[in-house]
């Protein structure tokens, strides 16, 4: 163990986490934690924090220190050990500002490293996250299949089951959560610092997602647990927060359910240093809108319904968002199949997503309908069930942008398919990858399949049916009927 504090500390000391003047005292608060009276300092080489961690925990195994060897009893272990080297808010927000008054971009590099450092990010198993591109006809579609977060163990499920619900942090986004133990139901965050920004006024916090599906993928929280809402303000504190951090993008999910974000209850954007697909996509019909005619304003070409808005005037965006999103908040179409609500029920909000263009500011606005019927009890704007067998959950806002974050379970459903289609086998007799056999016989016959091949086969059919999955979450479809509906909402603004 003295060469495991020994090696700790000193990629600590190496990361800028450790002041060498702190060194003594940072080795005693581990030795306190090991139970240890004495200290020997050992000059070791410095290995990954992964794996001084996992050393670090078959010893707490080993001599009794955890209740036993769960994922989430050593999470909870070896974040707490990251803990007492990790510096203290206020001197990562120090040196975050320092830095920040020079270049925005060196205070979120310098943030970004800091949280992997920390191994609030872990490295090691985003690593293990499949990821691809494939070429579709709205550009450069990103695929990943979600490996890095850890399935939860059994014995920790049932542990979670017989505590009582705990109210403080409210939830996973609340401030409360940096330098938070955990417990069995929630992650442990000794090693968690947020930044403050201030947002149209209001105080927010910014991190990073601990599970990065893309470059500096970042979270903005409002301070106070308060509820998801899209308004006016919203686009406001997005395009300042592009305005603060040029070269990040940023965006919000919708406010409802089923089109909206997994934490429906604490007001948060997300964004990051990522080119996303959508970005990318053109215009496709360009329209004015009486009053705005300053702001470039047009559909874009993407599978799901999109205007976007263009102008060097934070404000002028803001006004004419704020009109579209009323006026889509009333707006119904029976023909179309939109209605914005249904026995007092509301059915139409909007995704919005801001970003530099060059000197200009633009906000893309996606027209998210949730309506649901017998026939669609998911939703009738969310994918078909027939594309269930990749993928059946809420499109978020990341997705929408044309980054998918497929389950887990499809790496070791592909390998089979593999096998079983170079082997010839009847895929309808393979109880876990049955549900995919009408999607392979649609596809099969139109390939020379070989060993070779078959992989990024697989890759680019899933990455066609993400496709599909974004033209099912369109409010307007892409067929000439679709748009002339679209183009009816344009003109009624």
């Amino acid at each position: 163990m003295d060469k495991l504090i020994s090696e700790l500390v000193s990629y600590g000391i190496q990361n800028g986490l450790v002041n060498v003047e702190d060194k003594v005292y940072v080795i005693n608060r581990l030795l306190e934690e090991f139970g240890k009276k004495e200290f020997t300092w050992s000059d070791v080489p410095v290995r990954p924090i992964h794996q001084i961690l996992e050393d670090m925990m078959s010893y707490a195994i080993e001599f009794g220190m955890l209740e036993d060897d769960s994922i989430t009893v050593k999470d909870l272990f070896d974040t707490k050990i990251m803990g007492l080297i990790t510096p203290m808010p206020s001197q990562v927000r120090a040196h975050f500002r320092e830095l920040y008054a020079r270049d925005p971009k060196l205070a979120t590099q310098y943030y970004y490293k800091f949280s992997q450092d920390t191994n609030y990010i872990r490295k090691d198993r985003i690593k293990k996250d499949e990821k691809w591109t494939t070429d579709t006809e709205y550009g450069q579609i990103d695929i990943t299949i979600n490996l890095s977060k850890p399935e939860k163990d059994p014995r920790d499920i049932a542990k979670a089951a017989s505590q009582k619900k705990n109210e403080y942090p409210k939830c996973l986004l609340c401030e409360e959560n940096e330098g938070y133990a955990g417990h069995i139901s929630h992650p442990a965050r000794q090693n968690h610092r947020i930044i403050p920004v201030t947002l149209a006024g209001n105080d927010y916090y910014f991190q990073y997602s601990p599970y990065v599906y893309y470059n500096e993928h970042c979270i903005v929280f409002n301070k106070e647990h308060i509820p998801m809402k899209i308004d006016r303000s919203v686009f406001q504190k997005l395009l300042e927060f592009v305005k603060q951090f040029p070269h990040y993008i940023v965006g919000s999910n919708a406010d409802l359910p089923i089109v909206g974000g997994s934490i429906l209850s604490h007001d948060h954007f997300q964004g990051g240093s990522y080119q996303f697909a959508m970005a990318k996509a053109p215009y496709e019909y360009m329209f004015k809108i009486n009053g705005y005619e300053d702001v470039t304003t047009g559909i874009v070409k993407w599978p799901m319904s999109v205007i976007r808005l263009q102008s060097e005037s934070i404000e002028r965006i803001v006004e004419l968002s704020d009109y579209i999103l009323k006026a889509w908040r009333g707006y119904t179409d029976e023909d179309a199949f939109i209605f914005s609500e249904t026995n007092g029920e509301p059915h139409n909000t909007i995704t919005p997503i801001a970003r530099m263009n060059g000197n200009l500011y633009e906000m893309d606005l996606v027209l998210r309908n949730n309506i649901t019927t017998e026939e669609k009890p998911w939703g009738v704007y969310h994918p078909d069930e027939k594309l269930h067998h990749i993928k059946k959950e809420n499109i978020g806002l990341i997705e929408v942008m044309g980054l998918a974050i497929l389950p887990a379970r499809l790496k070791k459903e592909m390998a089979l398919l593999e096998e079983a289609i170079l082997a010839g086998k009847d895929i309808r007799t393979i109880d876990e990858i049955e549900k995919h056999a009408d999607w392979v016989e649609q596809w099969r016959d139109n390939y020379d399949i070989t060993s070779d091949n078959i992989d990024q086969i697989l890759k680019d059919e899933i990455a066609k049916v993400f496709v599909e999955v974004l033209e099912c979450a369109g409010v307007y479809k892409r067929t000439e009927e679709g748009q002339k509906a679209f183009k009816r909402f344009a003109s009624s603004l």
